[in-house]
């Protein structure tokens, strides 16, 4: 059998799965009345709330009437998002934060305490990532990505359990990738990061139910790539704009965090393309890493359009890329427009 035969007859397997997903997937949906009468009143924490999934898990938050300790580095976008928050009806509170920082998140366990008296659910979706060869990327940039991203999360982490233990309950949920089962090339910190976060959460989970601490729940959520403006944030030395294949809206995750803040689930794949991912993960291995590895090197080597070296938002936050979702997908779309006109590509 050749391999053109094989990869077609995967992908058409990969194809039907995808469609029964669709269909019976329901961790996307949108959380309904009696769901959002169980939100209101509770007090969540989000680190990593100033734009993104963050940014619109916070708002949804404020829409059902929630209280809502926000955090991250730009202060004046978490005081926009409180604003929009207590327009609709929900309580907020703005704490200044670098996950990197153990004691910032001390700061935010206090400010929450302090304001609302406890802390139902804790959300870590603070991230950074940086782009290119393993190689050719600064050292520096890689371990800054570490540091946000998995050293920020056992931080996080560590702060939220400890109050949950004093309270005897509370559910911490954890924003990890599809990356966490399929890493992916030139993005080599971003993924170690992620499968981390993945590590971390299951073997938390054991602790805690071993323990005693059986009303502690932990949650690894598992997106897609997101249309959000992490890809404007990225420090990037690929010399093409940063990107990925297909993206989701943010709102897919934005639901999921909300539905498992109510009925938590420890491994929680976003959407058709990371359950499927993870599916792929488990049951062929060595075909998803092949496959990630050419798609990446597709989205992130090959296809422009072409940009200078940056270290994005990677050591200070950038005043670009502001809202939840950050058009990503329509600049793809453009650029290829422009190139068909131009004779690049059919």
């Amino acid at each position: 059998m050749s391999t053109k035969l094989i990869f077609r007859i995967l992908k058409s397997f990969f194809l039907i799965f995808f469609l029964s997903l669709l269909i019976t997937g329901c961790t996307t949906w949108k959380i309904g009345a009696s769901g959002q009468k169980k939100i209101s009143g509770k007090t969540y924490v989000i680190i990593g709330a100033s734009s993104g999934m963050g940014r619109g898990v916070a708002e949804q938050l404020g829409k059902y009437k929630a209280n809502v300790v926000l955090a991250a580095r730009r202060t004046d976008l978490l005081e926009e998002v409180a604003a929009i928050i207590r327009k609709s009806g929900g309580n907020a509170v703005v704490v200044t934060t670098d996950i990197s920082k153990q004691e910032d998140l001390q700061r935010v366990r206090n400010a929450a305490l302090k304001e609302f008296s406890k802390i139902d659910v804790w959300i870590n979706m603070a991230g950074v990532t940086v782009m290119g060869r393993f190689w050719e990327v600064p050292m520096e940039d890689q371990m800054r990505v570490i540091d946000v991203n998995l050293k920020g999360f056992f931080y996080g982490s560590r702060t939220a359990v400890e109050q949950f233990i004093i309270q005897r309950k509370g559910i911490l949920i954890n924003v990890a990738s599809a990356m966490s089962e399929i890493p992916l090339a030139y993005q080599t910190s971003y993924s170690a990061t992620k499968s981390g976060i993945r590590s971390l959460d299951l073997a938390l989970s054991q602790e805690l139910r071993l323990n005693g601490y059986d009303k502690i729940k932990v949650v690894t959520i598992e997106p897609w790539a997101v249309d959000t403006p992490i890809w404007r944030h990225a420090a990037n030395y690929t010399g093409v704009e940063p990107k990925m294949a297909m993206m989701d809206e943010p709102d897919k995750v934005v639901n999921a965090v909300l539905r498992k803040s109510l009925r938590p689930k420890k491994i929680v794949p976003v959407g058709a393309k990371a359950q499927a991912a993870s599916f792929s993960a488990n049951v062929f291995p060595r075909f998803s890493e092949w496959f990630g590895g050419n798609m990446s090197h597709k989205y992130q080597i090959e296809t422009g359009p072409e940009v200078p070296d940056t270290q994005g938002s990677l050591y200070e936050p950038i005043p670009e890329g502001r809202g939840i979702d950050d058009g990503a997908n329509e600049r793809m779309k453009e650029h290829k427009m422009k190139e068909k006109k131009q004779g690049k590509i059919k």
